[in-house]
């Protein structure tokens, strides 16, 4: 069989799979279905290869080319547009043909000369005739529609960054270009953005049908809960009314629906015909935790067109779209828009580099969408120089799994590093450390006026760990079961209600996590964020961290959190595993086969599988199990293989299949032939022939029975030694040197505000002023400097200016754990001006020149204040330290007037009362 007859074999499967009659001219009968494709047809310019018939009208042409000519398809467009525009044999009408297509066996190219600028794109699969009859029968195109009928976009209620991303995406679509980034700051309305351009593109787009691909369950239910909650800006109808939101729990997409919701794991089992399980779609991709095999590729699905969708939007698109997952958004033929929070380079890549929206995290802090944080750190001995139980020691070993415990003596003595810790070795001393801290550091020093625990996540390495750190938290605290919390897909209680207590009721206080709240899940209360895990990926690190800036309003925290005071404003960091500080990469995983055993990927290198994706698996693999297996294992291991340690053979078969490696060893064995080869002469099977014997050399030691059963047995190993011996003590806890500089920062920023605004506002005005002037401070000026210092970009509350006061000038602060005023703002601008040698709270500066007045007042009378008028001074010394000043009108306020009011006041000092309350202004606010 030639390639040309193979590739027309192929191309005629492809499209009876589409619903195409295939007919030679000699059986034509166009009446024999809708579509009807005619090989050999006769044109004036030579017989076309195929020509497409709907309806019984020609209305497309495909030139098919063997699969050789794959890479060069493009090449063709000038053949295929010239049986386009030829006259074909027996058709009365000669305009062009709109639809043409270039062919192989393997690719298909498309294009529609109705769009503006046509232009041709790769489709997984031929369109069926039904598709092509709907086309023909609209007005215009979709492109054409995106080019020329999309309405400006109304900007009431959308913020800057918002209005920025959906134009920016309707201007990418304008130019067709197939792939868009939105790069949104966590917290800035990503899904409300894309709702938004999603209801556009559905009503004067002309959409019929968009998907809305997650990565989990729990992001596709949010999803789901924003679209059920939007009302768009110029309908009052919610946009379910208007259009079916579908939110996929099958294999069957509702034919009626505008919007689908799907994750990506269940599309992908609906077009490869693997079979789902439910508990992968609870796991995000991201953290390479799946439990299903993915060895199935996406095939062409009758149920479901390539032409299901006009767009995709992709939700968290920087962790679920690469590798074998991609196939689902290579299958249909769609504009692709991604949202993502923290992008790295693949990302970037993927999507052409075509970035439509930018709005970091730093901008989003600037304009008060998101809150800056300050990274507190806490280390302890143990955490830093790990350490050893000797042989003979008794202490409880305890099984991974079930939990069960036995107590018993060890084999022989055990050494551990930090890194061991909560994995091969549990140190209840090391966190016990770290939580009381934490209590500590937070009750004293982050957030000294709260009564309550501010709403904390702690992120635990295992779900065994997590369970460790929920009862001694129980413990430290002295609460019961509802303050502390775990939330993970593996808990007994239903995650999703303890996740919607833990946003909105006042338990739990604390939550755990192993991976559920780690990405994507909004928690706006959240004020602490507790690493107990140390984390290696960039981007997933970023989005670990985004749970914490999520702005909120001051009522909506006061509810959850009622001691607080004001909007939320920042958030805290606690490293107690150094992972601001340890190395980053944006690289993806080497986890090709995340489902398939160990024991599975062990027999099928030694049965001679060597393909990328086997070798990579096993290799990350053991690089990770040697990180786990205690001395013992590892000697057993490295005795079996002849002297190779675990992870010397997972570097081994990564080092194997380095592409310059490859290239180096072909050429030396080339130049050992004596055949002269450079890196472009060098033959595929040259190349192919170095990397095979590469790999079987690294592969080798796995030929033996007895390596593969002890890395199997190494691996079974889930007995953690409990450490009750080794007490731990933390080593250092504070602010870290970046939060520091940070503070210093926020102190530069506030007195370069204060000199530059001294003349325009009137509380910084007055303190350049004479003293005797001083009695014109109100609480109305210090309100107005307040909200001035407040607002983004500069964010300078009280009780942020006071924490970076602390942080940096410690020893010069007094009365810090007392709950902050808006009148502290005066302490803070007197201290920043050098007025003052320490920094006090307003309230006790008030005390002190209380004390003084009233003790200089007594000396000089010839009868001292009574009982009950110094009880009366006492109270407006009170109002005064509270508002900065006292006049008549204050003495209807409840304090004062419980007590009887102006009335009383009056009768008790008389003619006096003028003069005593201006003197008390203009001394105790001195």
């Amino acid at each position: 069989m030639t390639p040309e007859t193979k590739a027309r074999q192929q191309i005629d499967q492809k499209l009876e799979q589409a619903g195409w009659v295939i007919q030679d001219m000699k059986q034509l009968n166009l009446s024999a279905k809708v579509g009807v494709a005619v090989r050999e047809y006769p044109t004036d310019t030579g017989p076309a290869d195929y020509v497409l018939f709907v309806n019984r009208s020609a209305v497309g042409v495909i030139e098919a080319k063997k699969d050789s000519a794959g890479e060069n398809l493009t090449a063709t467009e000038s053949q295929t547009e010239r049986y386009a525009t030829a006259n074909l044999k027996w058709r009365k009408d000669n305009s062009p043909l709109r639809f043409l297509f270039e062919a192989t066996g393997q690719i298909v190219r498309f294009t529609d000369n109705s769009d503006p600028a046509p232009r041709s794109r790769e489709i997984f699969h031929f369109f069926e005739p039904e598709t092509l009859a709907a086309w023909l029968a609209q007005p215009g195109t979709l492109r054409r529609r995106l080019a020329e009928q999309m309405p400006a976009l109304p900007t009431q209620n959308l913020r800057d960054c918002q209005i920025s991303a959906v134009t920016g995406l309707e201007k990418s679509l304008a130019q067709n270009k197939p792939r868009a980034l939105v790069h949104m700051a966590t917290g800035a309305g990503k899904t409300f953005t894309a709702i938004t351009a999603v209801y556009r593109l559905i009503k004067f787009g002309g959409a019929k049908r968009i998907l809305f691909l997650v990565d989990t369950r729990n992001l596709g239910k949010q999803a789901h809960q924003e679209f059920m909650a939007y009302t768009p800006p110029d309908d009052a109808r919610k946009f379910i009314e208007l259009y079916n939101v579908q939110r996929l729990a099958s294999s069957s997409i509702d034919p009626h629906s505008q919007v689908c919701i799907s994750t990506i794991q269940r599309m992908y089992s609906i077009l490869s015909g693997e079979p789902i399980d439910e508990s992968a779609e609870d796991l995000s991709l991201n953290e390479m935790q799946q439990t299903t095999k993915q060895e199935k590729l996406v095939r062409y699905n009758p149920a479901v067109r390539v032409d299901s969708f006009d767009f995709i939007v992709i939700d968290e698109c920087h962790r679920s779209i690469y590798n074998l997952w991609k196939q689902v958004l290579d299958y249909f033929d769609a504009y692709l828009i991604g949202l993502t929070a923290t992008p790295d380079k693949r990302t970037f890549g993927f999507f052409n580099e075509n970035i439509v929206a930018e709005y970091t995290y730093e901008q989003s802090v600037a304009d008060g969408v998101n809150v800056g944080y300050d990274v507190y750190e806490i280390e302890t001995e143990i955490t830093q120089k790990g350490a050893a139980v000797k042989a003979k020691e008794w202490v409880d070993h305890r099984d991974r799994q079930t939990r069960k415990k036995r107590w018993g003596e060890t084999e022989e003595g055990i050494a551990y590093t930090g890194k061991e810790l909560d994995r091969s070795v549990v140190n209840v001393s090391q966190i016990r450390q770290v939580i009381q801290a934490m209590k500590t550091a937070v009750e004293m020093q982050i957030f000294p006026a709260r009564k309550e625990t501010p709403k904390t996540l702690i992120f635990a390495k295992t779900d065994s760990h997590a369970d460790d750190i929920i009862n001694i938290v129980r413990e430290a605290y002295a609460q019961g079961n509802a303050f502390c919390k775990k939330v993970t897909y593996r808990a007994e209680e239903d995650a999703d209600s303890v996740l919607a207590s833990f946003r909105n009721d006042y338990n739990p206080r604390i939550a755990v996590t192993v991976d559920m709240i780690a990405t994507g899940t909004d928690v706006k209360p959240l004020e602490v964020l507790l690493f107990m895990r140390d984390v290696r990926s960039k981007g997933y690190y970023e989005q670990m961290k985004g749970r914490g800036v999520r702005s909120l309003d001051g009522d909506s925290l006061k509810r959850v959190s009622n001691s607080a005071d004001g909007a939320k404003t920042r958030f805290v960091l606690i490293d107690a595993v150094g992972v601001e500080k340890s190395l980053k990469t944006e690289s993806r995983p080497l986890e090709k086969k995340p489902g398939v055993a160990l024991k599975d990927l062990l027999q099928g290198v030694a049965m001679g599988s060597r393909d990328d994706d086997t070798v990579l698996s096993l290799a990350n693999r053991l690089v990770r199990l040697a990180k786990q297996l205690d001395v013992k294992a590892q000697a057993r291991i490295e005795k079996a293989s002849g002297g190779i340690t675990v992870a010397e053979l997972g570097k081994g078969l990564i080092a194997a299949l380095d592409p310059d490696a490859i290239v180096a060893a072909a050429l030396t064995t080339a130049r050992g032939k004596g055949i002269t080869r450079n890196e472009d002469t060098l033959l595929p099977e040259e190349i192919e022939a170095a990397r095979a014997e590469r790999v079987a050399a690294a592969c080798g030691p796995f030929d033996k029975p007895e390596l593969r059963d002890e890395i199997e047995g190494a691996r079974r190993e889930r007995e953690q030694i409990i450490d009750h011996i080794n007490l731990d003590q933390v080593t250092f806890s504070g602010f870290s040197e970046q939060a520091e500089t940070q503070a210093k920062a926020v102190i530069d920023s506030f007195v370069s505000y204060i000199a530059q605004h001294k003349d325009e506002i009137a509380a910084l005005s007055f303190f350049y002023q004479q003293p005797y002037q001083r009695r014109q401070l109100t609480f109305d000026m210090i309100e107005e400097l307040h909200e001035h210092l407040s607002r983004p970009p500069l964010m300078l509350t009280t009780e942020r200016l006071w924490s970076a006061y602390v942080r940096v000038q410690a020893g010069r602060i007094k009365g810090g754990d007392s709950k902050r005023q808006l009148t502290d703002l005066v302490s803070l601008v007197r201290f920043a001006l050098g007025m003052e040698a320490e920094l006090k709270p307003f309230s006790e500066q008030v005390d002190k020149r209380f004390q003084e007045w009233i003790f200089r007042h007594n000396a000089q009378r010839a009868t001292a204040f009574s009982p009950e008028q110094t009880e009366w001074l006492r109270l407006m010394k009170d109002h005064i330290a509270s508002s900065c000043s006292i006049s008549r009108d204050d003495f209807d306020y409840a304090e004062l007037a419980d007590k009887g009011g102006l009335q009383k006041a009056w009768g008790l000092f008389g003619k006096q009362f003028d003069e005593l309350m201006n003197e008390m202004n203009e001394e105790l606010v001195a």
